[in-house]
């Protein structure tokens, strides 16, 4: 039977673990952190100033019951592989692992804050810190390229339970039942009703699921709250940034997690359109708060530090970057779904939003441009061998097999 933690009983929970004293039960102390629907976050502070972060999954039903073992079998790997360890930022944080009451305990690093939250604070977006982020999730992507070994570590399933495959992020939505009205407001239905108007959209996202080439281990939720700035990066060299909650990770497409990470940057543009009725799609864009031109520094600098750290991936897939595009265009509407999902809300600017990861994934070398202010040819030249890239082809006569509606990922 599941033990339920609280602020009562996390104390005593974490003394049966042998994790603190009980002779300095007097001086721990604990708060409740912001939790989620699904997870309960507790904040520990021991005797010695140690702070632990405790989570508890509460529910155990869905699809995602098993992510704290997916980042205990993370934190398993660095431990077993020094090539991946001795990448700092990644460095192991989870200290210990209780699969029957789905509790993940792991240091909690006071010096840094959620980079979303910086950004959104101090409404700057130093290259530097992109530099960063983007060098190490090359070094990730790089040291598990096309390694076995690897592969097999992540296929572990929990004691008891198979994993026959890994998830491909690449799906669409469900087909549309009467159930839909119970789940969101009617005000929502309209993205439903947007979704299956665009053809061309349903299509894009049937093939990128098509092209998803999994070859490395990926975070598969890279978003700018699940990494962390130091206080004091602008002293430091070396670990700016560290990425965290590795709930998702698994072996996938490296595009996916770039494109992910890029589609969060994106989110603060989006997020702050002026929107109206009475404008236009493409001048609401350009009337945002916080333009995108302050954000393409930091883009041009995420995308050179990873080709700069893995030029490989140019050799293995030359049309990487546009894929990196496309899966911007799926990382966004998987944004708009979470947020009707748990916000309950789809309003214009989410309109917007959809509208313009339409056109990352249907015209995604001319959404290249717009995005990093470069064209496809600027961006990998400097890795760029004597001969041009030659674009893969499709070959003729085949075609793709996909489910013909597909899913988006949490549906």
């Amino acid at each position: 039977m599941l033990l339920p933690l609280s602020s009562h009983n996390v104390i005593q929970y974490l003394q049966e673990t042998g994790i603190c004293c009980s002779e300095d039960r007097a001086s721990n102390k604990y708060e409740l952190l912001k939790s989620s629907h699904d997870n309960l976050n507790l904040l520990v502070v021991l005797a010695d100033n140690q702070k632990l972060l405790v989570k508890q999954k509460l529910n155990l039903d869905d699809d995602n019951s098993h992510e704290f073992f997916n980042e205990w079998l993370f934190h398993e790997l660095l431990q077993q592989f020094p090539v991946i360890g001795n990448i700092a930022t990644l460095s192991p944080l989870v200290l210990h692992f209780d699969e029957d009451n789905s509790i993940i305990v792991r240091n909690y690093l006071s010096e840094y804050s959620e980079l979303g939250k910086f950004y959104n604070q101090n409404d700057i977006f130093p290259p530097e810190i992109a530099t960063a982020i983007g060098t190490t999730l090359a070094e990730l992507h790089h040291a598990t390229f096309q390694h076995r070994e690897y592969r097999n570590f992540m296929a572990t399933a929990p004691q008891g339970q198979f994993r026959y495959s890994f998830y491909n992020p690449a799906q669409g939505l469900d087909s549309i039942t009467p159930e839909i009205f119970g789940k969101v407001p009617t005000e929502a239905l309209k993205f439903y009703r947007l979704y299956q108007r665009y053809e061309s959209l349903v299509s894009a996202i049937a093939n990128l699921g098509y092209e998803w080439q999994p070859c490395c281990l990926t975070h598969n939720d890279l978003s700018l709250n699940n990494i962390l700035i130091h206080s004091r990066w602008h002293h430091l060299d070396n670990c700016l940034v560290r990425m965290i909650d590795w709930e998702a990770c698994g072996w996938g497409d490296p595009a996916f997690d770039l494109g992910t990470l890029i589609a969060s940057y994106l989110r603060i543009w989006l997020s702050s359109l002026v929107v109206d009725p009475t404008i236009e799609f493409e001048e609401s864009l350009h009337l945002a708060m916080t333009p995108l031109e302050m954000l393409q520094p930091s883009l041009q600098a995420l995308i050179r530090a990873y080709l700069n750290a893995f030029p490989m991936i140019l050799e293995y897939r030359s049309d990487f970057v546009v894929q990196v595009v496309k899966f911007t265009g799926l990382a966004l509407i998987n944004q708009i779904q979470a947020s009707i999902n748990y916000g309950k809300y789809f309003g214009d600017r989410e309109i917007c939003m959809l509208q313009f990861a339409k056109n990352l994934l249907t015209i995604p070398e001319e959404s290249l441009v717009n995005i990093f202010g470069l064209s496809e040819s600027e961006i990998v030249k400097p890795w760029a061998k004597i001969h041009e890239f030659t674009k893969p082809q499709k070959a003729a006569g085949l075609v793709p097999i996909y489910y013909q509606k597909t899913r988006l990922r949490g549906c």
